[in-house]
């Protein structure tokens, strides 16, 4: 088996459902993983849309997670999401656009706590994480308005 990450909210490739997103609850889906590598100590997920007009545009960066799953509306170490916040926000496209695509990205870690800068953004905490990630997998979900 390979490591892999679903959601009992939505299925790889389908529409995430608008309570996950800025048009509903905001808040974030749940999400489960399996078959994690040997060795991985903890995770980091990001969520990133490559769809957004200005380019990729960066949702969500969770770190040092343990376990096997985040629930819905998980509020864990976060980074500064390019909202400028940090936590969670939700597809948000613009309207007329088209179909975006939301990539949650979860990578294994071959340690066991993370220490990015005070205030990371998203980017660099998938920056400073690179020489750690022993594995990735990643979920698909697609919005519009």
């Amino acid at each position: 088996m390979t490591f892999t990450l679903r959601s009992p909210a939505f299925q790889n490739g389908a529409p995430i459902p608008a309570k996950y997103t800025a048009d509903g609850a905001d808040v974030s889906p749940p999400l489960e993983w399996s078959q994690p590598p040997h060795g991985a100590k903890s995770f980091l997920l990001v969520v990133e849309d490559p769809d957004a007009p200005a380019g990729t545009f960066r949702h969500w960066g969770v770190y040092n997670i343990t376990g096997n799953s985040l629930a819905e509306g998980a509020a864990q170490s976060t980074a500064v999401n390019d909202f400028g916040t940090a936590g969670y926000r939700g597809p948000a496209p613009p309207r007329g656009h088209g179909v975006h695509h939301y990539h949650f990205k979860l990578a294994a870690l071959s340690i066991d706590t993370l220490t990015p800068p005070k205030r990371a953004t998203v980017a660099e905490l998938w920056q400073s994480a690179k020489k750690h990630i022993i594995a990735e997998t990643e979920l698909v979900g697609t919005y519009a308005r």
